[in-house]
Parts: C-alpha cells; sequence; structure tokens
C-alpha cells in the first residue's frame, strides 16, 4: 500500500507507512523541505510538525509526493554507523537461549552478527529501537517486567534489540551489556543513536 497522510491538528500531519523502512526513508524525505520544521519517526508512522505561514495544502500534498518516492528506499549511511563493544553476560541469556533451542555461542553469534538500524526512539531519552534481529532470537517480552534495569543493558524484544541509556524499569530480555554512553545531555547531539543510524554490536 501507498504511504497514507493524515491531518494531526493545525500544524502537522501524521505519514503511515507499512514498513519501518518506508518510514524511515519518508522522515530523510520530508526532513529536506523547507516547509518542515520537525519530523518525529515512530514504528511505522512519522510525525511531520510544519513550519509556520506555510501552506496547509500544499505541504500535504508535497509530503505524500516526498513519501512516495522515498517508498522502498534504504537511507543507510556506512559513515555514521555506530559500533557498540558488548560483553554477553545478561541476566537473561541462559534463558533465551533455552527459550530459542539455541546454545549461548549461538545467540551470542547471531545477535553480534546483524547489522541493525535505529528505526525510532522512545520510552526514554536516547533509547533506540534498533531492526535487523535474527528472527531465531524474536521472543516476546517478558511476562514480569524487572523494577529496575541497569544503564548500558543489551535487550532483545519481539523483533528489536536496544540499550538502555539509563537505569530504569524494563520488560525487555537482558543478554549482555555496553560501557557506551547511550545519552548524555550535555553532549551534541545528546543521543548517541538516532534514528536511521547503522549499529553493529562487537563481542568483547
Amino acid at each position: 500500500m501507498s504511504p497514507r497522510l493524515r491531518p494531526y491538528g493545525p500544524a502537522a500531519w501524521l505519514l503511515e507507512a507499512d514498513r519501518d523502512d518506508d518510514v524511515l526513508a519518508a522522515a530523510a524525505a520530508v526532513a529536506r523541505s523547507e516547509a518542515v520544521r520537525e519530523v518525529v519517526p515512530g514504528a511505522r508512522t512519522v510525525l511531520v510538525h510544519l513550519a509556520p505561514g506555510g501552506d496547509r495544502d500544499e505541504i500535504g500534498r508535497q509530503l505524500l509526493q516526498l513519501a512516495s518516492v522515498a517508498e522502498g528506499t534504504s537511507v543507510d549511511d556506512p559513515s555514521d554507523a555506530v559500533e557498540l563493544s558488548v560483553t554477553y553476560d545478561g541476566e537473561d541469556l541462559d534463558a533465551v537461549a533455552a527459550a530459542c533451542g539455541l546454545t549461548i555461542a549461538d545467540v551470542v553469534s547471531r545477535h553480534s552478527n546483524a547489522t541493525y538500524r535505529a528505526a525510532f526512539c522512545g520510552f526514554a531519552p536516547g533509547f533506540a529501537y534498533l531492526t535487523g534481529l535474527d528472527p531465531a532470537l524474536q521472543l516476546p517480552r517478558r511476562a514480569t517486567p524487572r523494577t529496575r534495569v541497569a544503564a548500558g543493558s543489551v535487550a532483545i524484544a519481539a523483533g528489536y534489540s536496544a540499550v538502555y541509556p539509563t537505569a530504569s524499569p524494563g520488560g525487555w530480555h537482558l543478554i549482555g551489556h555496553t560501557d557506551a554512553m547511550l545519552f548524555a545531555a550535555d553532549r551534541d547531539p545528546p543521543a548517541l543513536i538516532a534514528p536511521g543510524t547503522t549499529v553493529h554490536f562487537v563481542p568483547t
């Protein structure tokens, strides 16, 4: 299906697509328009805030055209790839291996050999939802979330992998940890991983 455009209040549009790849490509395309003030990617949506004074109908037509051209287009830029060194010692590593019918070495290999891309950010500042997880590792979230997950925890849930940027509650399966600082308010930009960023996990 083609991207859909829906009004979102008096000064924004919501673009809907069928794949997260299409969302990222659409976001990259519309962000270049002078008529757009801000673009916020979601799992399969892009929220587009319009610049003041723009013709709403005309901007809507432009957004649909850009999104249609971007459909199925890759936005990968290897020069912007982020590598995260990971120690695979997570509390759930044994349970993940058992649930997936794999050895621990298989889990580490499948997780670290995949190429990930940040589809969108949410839940907490700097928390990036990374697509590209090996299908053999895709498990639903834990039935009982933890009240505290340590910062730097590398986790998987459903079709995503992620790194907890700060200590927080969480229901994902913990398979390792990294010392990388995912979010720092005094850094420019504060988030290490932005939507569209390619990510590689490197075992230590």
